[in-house]
């Protein structure tokens, strides 16, 4: 089994991150995608995020008619903080059978020498599908001077990165911008009832 990790605030999912799932899904030939959505993220200021219960309603909602994606509640039930490699170690003891392949965008892959134990990280993943923005110039024999053995799990995944992000969405609506076609409808409709992101 093969099993991809996709981690966020998701504060809300929006449009852009299906595409990015499905197309990893389909090229890394994906049994599974676990949406893991981070409580308390170490790498973001936590003012203003919205309280967990909605964002993983609005997760559910999102990829409810998809049978390949799951949430994952790994960095929800324990305490913090979350860091990566800790979320690949527990899956690992969840799937002990299945590749896990951590998937994380082009700027992500940049500051990877930054993250914490960069090279537990990596010796934890099977591989590493990266979402790059067409104009991404990664150079990995340099990443390979400081996390040796990346190449070797680096996986490109080819997609339409859209220029759209959770916060923009945020400010639109509070600016009280069009917002609707950014997101799936039961989550439009699921902010407009639970009168979410409104100042």
């Amino acid at each position: 089994m093969r099993i991809g990790i996709f981690g966020g605030t998701f504060d809300p999912p929006h449009i852009g991150h299906l595409i990015l799932a499905d197309e990893c899904q389909r090229q890394l030939s994906l049994d599974k995608l676990l949406w893991v959505v981070t409580n308390h993220p170490p790498h973001k200021e936590l003012t203003g995020i919205s309280s967990i219960e909605d964002r993983l309603e609005l997760v559910r909602l999102t990829i409810a008619d998809n049978p390949y994606f799951e949430i994952s509640r790994v960095d929800i039930d324990r305490p913090g903080p979350h860091y990566s490699v800790d979320t690949v170690k527990i899956l690992r003891k969840q799937f002990p059978e299945a590749e896990l392949f951590y998937l994380l965008g082009g700027d992500s892959l940049h500051d990877l020498p930054g993250w914490h134990t960069p090279n537990d990280f990596l010796a934890a993943c099977d591989g590493i599908g990266v979402m790059r923005r067409h104009d991404d110039q990664v150079d990995l024999d340099k990443l390979e001077q400081t996390i040796p053995g990346i190449s070797q799990k680096v996986h490109m995944i080819e997609a339409p990165i859209l220029e759209i992000s959770s916060h923009e969405i945020r400010e639109r609506i509070q600016e009280g911008a069009g917002y609707r076609y950014y997101l799936t409808r039961p989550v439009y409709q699921a902010i407009q009832q639970m009168k979410l992101y409104r100042k």
